[in-house]
Order: structure tokens, then sequence, then C-alpha cells
């Protein structure tokens, strides 16, 4: 009876906010209180009973002093053996304040705490805030340690929520105790609450002085930290690089100088920590010490009865006490808020490339896609793309051939949305891309790169990504599709699951360079998508592979759109046209043979891979020591 009662009190609680029910509507500012307030404002109901069960608990807790004076009163004026008869009902009340109105006060503000706001608002911060980082521009990604972006994500719910509900509960304490210990001291005698009022000054002067300071260190603390782990996570990320180089020496020197930085910092920190308790220590010990003495005084010069001095050294210690208590945690808050402030540089940034306001879903029901006038160059004034006019027809098979830094991918990346044309404009069926929503952009465009890089799940999911609505048999005709059955039904992972339900590890790492490749063409072929792009497809793959794999996008070509990158030549001579790139312009186009007979850029680039000699305009080889020297 009382379990199941208690199931339903903690399921109620815990059910005043479900963390994942809400996206959010904006992007999170980037001012400290702001920032705060972005999270607290949703959540704005709890954060008021937060307060209100602290308040009740500072109130109660400050009776406790006030109960102690007046039983020692009572006893002190009192007869013995006619204090029950006379007195039990206000000594039935205090016990019945203290036994079970604090209890149950202390129950509520721990509901409220531990069921309702600890899960509930530190998964809500970590929600949000992953989904407005996941909408980042790939920029974004590139120019930060993803490991750094993951921790900034994770630690800072639990830092927000843990420095609002501490500093709650720290406002409480200080106002009700203190301004409760002041009126009630001054209600006995004036004089009484004078070094109350001492303290409140030296405690106002300590914080000014101190809480700027520790709001710094806590920033720089939290960078260094954040630094540190970024340099950890950057070394196991490129594990095999350390080892086939053989440089853990190296990797030592790398973070050890960034834990040198961190401890250097933390030292400064807890230094300044340090001087702020033992400063603190101090002016409680003299509001202890002054107020006993005021107390005897006054009550030896009969202006104040024992129940005065028996309430006054109780309210006194109780401030020394929450002084300490504040002391404490002001470290933790003030971590908790350096680290907030560090997550604030991943979380509160404005999209790099948002859709427009007015941007509307793309519609695809041919395929054209025509470059106009297209320059492009990360910013640079050199510039990477120079005027690029292209049209490439509904279902039309177009080749992109050129040295690299030509400016091919960057072609490609534009397409689908990656960065904006600083001039031109890219359309797909008559649509300029620029207005459309960058989802249904690449919902319409299926693209393999070299570099493939799977999901740490499992071989039917990352399959499945391509189109997740489709069945496990659609999924396994997809792997068939691309020549991946055969490893995939022998593959068993580190916990027995195996098949398609087995994982792959981190990008994929568990499988070879073909086999991720062959999961990617498997997924692309899954999507099925009008546009079809290839960035070196088929790289990954061994000969006898590739034919089969060549023969299957082949027949994956038909009725699409396609743009194929290729270095490999051969892998692209039977498209319809090839597109000859140089220097970011388009210096030929045309067919295989059509470029063959002309004898231009791309006779030179297949003369080159089919005999294997110098072009007359390469630098010369450089020389290679032998081993040893």
């Amino acid at each position: 009876m009382i379990a199941n009662l208690a199931s339903k009190v903690f399921r109620f609680f815990e059910s005043l906010l479900e963390p994942t029910e809400r996206e959010p509507d904006a992007t999170p500012p980037q001012e400290l209180w702001a920032f705060y307030w972005h999270y607290a404002r949703q959540v704005r109901g709890l954060v008021v009973l937060l307060f209100a069960s602290g308040l009740i608990v500072a109130i109660l807790d400050t009776t406790v002093p006030v109960f102690i004076g007046e039983v020692v009163g009572l006893i002190s004026r009192g007869t013995p053996g006619e204090l029950f008869e006379e007195s039990w009902p206000r000594l039935v009340g205090m016990a019945a304040i203290v036994l079970i109105a604090r209890p149950i006060a202390l129950l509520f503000q721990n509901l409220i705490t531990l069921q309702a706001i600890n899960p509930g608002l530190t998964n809500l911060i970590r929600w949000q805030s992953h989904w407005h980082v996941v909408r980042q521009s790939w920029t974004f990604f590139q120019n930060d340690f993803a490991g750094r972006i993951a921790n900034r994500v994770m630690q800072t719910g639990p830092s927000l929520r843990e420095s609002v509900v501490a500093a709650t509960n720290a406002v409480w304490y200080i106002l009700i105790y203190g301004t409760s210990a002041i009126v009630l001291m001054a209600s006995s005698d004036v004089r009484l609450a004078a070094p109350a009022l001492a303290w409140f000054v030296a405690y106002a002067v300590l914080l000014r002085y101190f809480v700027p300071r520790m709001r710094e260190r806590s920033r720089q603390m939290s960078e260094v930290r954040s630094a540190l782990t970024g340099r950890v996570v950057d070394s196991y990320t490129n594990i095999l690089t350390v080892k086939l180089f053989a440089r853990p020496d190296d990797e030592d020197q790398f973070v050890r100088a960034s834990v040198d930085k961190h401890t250097a910092t933390f030292r400064q920190q807890t230094r300044l920590m340090t001087f702020f308790s033992v400063t603190l220590s101090t002016v409680n010990a003299a509001l202890l010490v002054s107020t006993g003495a005021v107390s005897v005084l006054l009550w030896n010069n009969g202006s104040i009865d024992v129940s005065a001095v028996a309430m006054a050294l109780p309210l006194t210690w109780n401030i020394a006490s929450m002084a300490g208590w504040v002391a404490q945690n002001v470290t933790s808050i003030f971590e908790n808020v350096g680290t907030v402030q560090e997550g604030m540089r991943s979380i509160a940034v404005p999209r790099q490339l948002p859709d427009r306001p007015d941007a509307v879903p793309l519609r695809v029901e041919r395929g054209e896609v025509v470059f106009e006038d297209v320059r492009f160059g990360y910013g640079t004034v050199r510039g990477v793309l120079h005027g690029i006019n292209l049209s490439i027809a509904p279902g039309e098979r177009v080749g992109l051939v050129g040295r690299s830094g030509a400016g091919k991918s960057t072609l490609v990346n534009l397409l689908l949305g990656f960065y904006e044309t600083e001039a031109g404009r890219i359309l797909i069926d008559g649509q300029d891309i620029a207005g459309v929503t960058q989802e249904s952009l690449r919902a319409h465009i299926a693209m393999v790169t070299q570099d493939t890089s799977l999901l740490h799940r499992s071989i039917k999911d990352n399959i499945r990504y391509g189109r997740p609505g489709a069945t496990d048999e659609e999924v396994i005709a997809a792997a068939a599709s691309a020549h991946a059955l055969d490893f995939i039904e022998k593959l068993e992972d580190w916990l027995g699951r195996k098949g398609f339900d087995a994982h792959v590890g981190e990008r994929g790492v568990k499988l070879s360079g073909g086999q991720r490749q062959r999961i990617a063409i498997a997924r692309v072929i899954l999507k099925n998508a009008p546009i079809l792009v290839l960035d070196e497809a088929t790289s990954a793959l061994d000969s006898e592979v590739e034919a089969a794999i060549q023969e299957q996008l082949g027949t994956l070509m038909k009725g699409r759109t396609v743009i194929a990158i290729a270095h490999r030549l051969s892998t692209i001579a039977r498209l319809d046209r090839l597109i000859v790139m140089d220097h970011g312009r388009i210096v030929e186009e045309g067919t295989h043979a059509e470029l063959l007979a002309s004898g231009g850029h791309y006779s030179r680039l297949w003369l080159r891979q089919s005999g294997g000699f110098f072009e007359p305009d390469e630098p010369e080889a450089v020389t290679i020591p032998p081993i040893g020297e």
C-alpha cells in the first residue's frame, strides 16, 4: 500500500517535465543570464515551485533556534511539575512543526528538485542543445573537435541545473536566516542585532570582491578543461596514425602541455577559493563571538532575559553555518557557471547557414540541374570557382574531371547546400536551391563519398539510413545489389550480434574500406533519389568487386541525373558527357571520344594514366632517400 502510493507520487513529479516532448523555437542567446533564462522560462512553473519549497524550508529551519529560546525561557520561568500542564499546547505545536511540517516540506523540496528538475531540466537542455547543434553547417563541425562539441552539449545541462538549484537555495538561506535573525534579535534589543548587521555588510563586501574573480577563474578553468578534453579526444580519434608512426611520446608531449596549463589554472582557482574560505571563516567567527559577548552583557545588565540569549546564539550559529555552506557551494556554483559559459561557445551560436525564412520544400519531377555563372572561394580573394556555367539535362550522366584542387568537390558541395554561392545561382528543375529547405534539397540527392563514414550502429541501421521506412526485405535487397551480402552474413561483433545486426564500430572501423563503401552504396540504392552524386564511389574496391558494382551502378543510374567525380578516368569514360575543370573553370566538355580526339587537357590526363608519363607542365618528381638514410 505504502510502496504503491510512493510509486504514484514519484511518477507524478517525474511526469511534470518530459525533456524531449518539445523542440526549441529559437537559437539560445549569447548573453550568460539570457542563456539561463532561455531554458528556465520553459520550466518556469517548476522554478516557482523550487523557490516556494526553498522559502518554506528556510522559514521552518529558522524556527528551530526560536523554539530553543522558547523552551529555555519556559524552563527558566516555570515551576517543576507544572511546565507541561501550563505549556503543553505550545510544546506540542513546536514538536509538530519539527516532526511533521519540516519533513513534509523537505520531502516536497526533494520531489521538485530530485524527481522533476534534476533529470528533466538536465536532459531538456541536452536535448535542445543537441537539436540546435546538429543543424549547424558542415563548416561548424570542421572548425572544432567533435569530442569537445559533444562534451559541451553533455556538460552544460547538469551544470546549468546545478547552479540554478544551488543558487536558489543559497539565496533563500541568506535572506531568510539573515533577515529573520536580525528581526528576532532586534525585537529583544536593537543592540543584539548590531553584530549581525555588521556581518551582512562584511559578507556583501566579500561577495562583491570575490564573485567576479571566481566567475572569471571558473571561465578560464572551463576553457582549459575543454582544450584538454579536445586534445585527448584528438589522440584517441587518430590512434591508428599514432600507432603507425610510433609517436606515443609526441602525443604525451601534446597532452602534457595541456595538462600542465590545466593544473596551473586549477591552482589559481583554488588559491582564490582558499582565500575566500579563510576570510569568511574569520568573519563568521567574529560574528559568533561578538553576538555572544553582546548578549551576555545585555543579560548581565538586565536588558534581555535568558530566552533571548538562548535564541540569539543558535541563530548566530545558523548564520555562520549557512555562510560556510554557501562558501563551499560557491566553488561548485561558479565552476558550473564556467562550464555553462564554455558550453555556450558551441550551443549559443547562430546557425551559420540557416534556411531562408521563406524557404519552401524542393520539388523534383525531372532532375534538371543548372549552374548559372557560379562563383565561390570560401571567402578568399583568390577564389575557387570562377563563373561556372553548366546545364545537366534530366537523366543525363555527367562526369567531373580535373586535377585535385580544380573545384570539382566544391561544385558538388554547393549543389548539396553546404555552402552558399558568392555569385550566381544553382537551379534544380528551375528552382533556385537558395530558396528551398536544406533537408528537402538533400532528400532528393543521393551521394556516395570517397571517405565513407558509417554510424556506430548495426549494418541494418546504416543501410536503412537511406530510407528509414524501408522493410527488412528492402534492406537485404539493397545490400545484395551492392554485392555486400557475402561479407555481411559472416560478420559478428564483440557482443555476439551477427549479420545485419552486427555493429560496425565508430565511423565503421570494424569494416574494411571496401566493405564500408559497399554499405554506403547499398544505402544510396535504398534511398532511390532522383539525383545521384558519386565522389570516387568505387575507389576503395578491388577490381573484381568494382566491376560488379559498376554494373549495378549502371542500373542505378538509369533514369537519374548523375554527377560523378573520379580521378580514375576509366571509371567514368562511358558517361554521357565529361566536364573537364582546371583552376576553378570549365576548360573542356564532351564525350570521352570527342575529348581524346581534341588532344586537349583531358587527352593529356588520359595519356598520363594509361601511358604512365608526366605532363610537360608538371614539376619534376622529388627524390626520396633510400630506407635507412
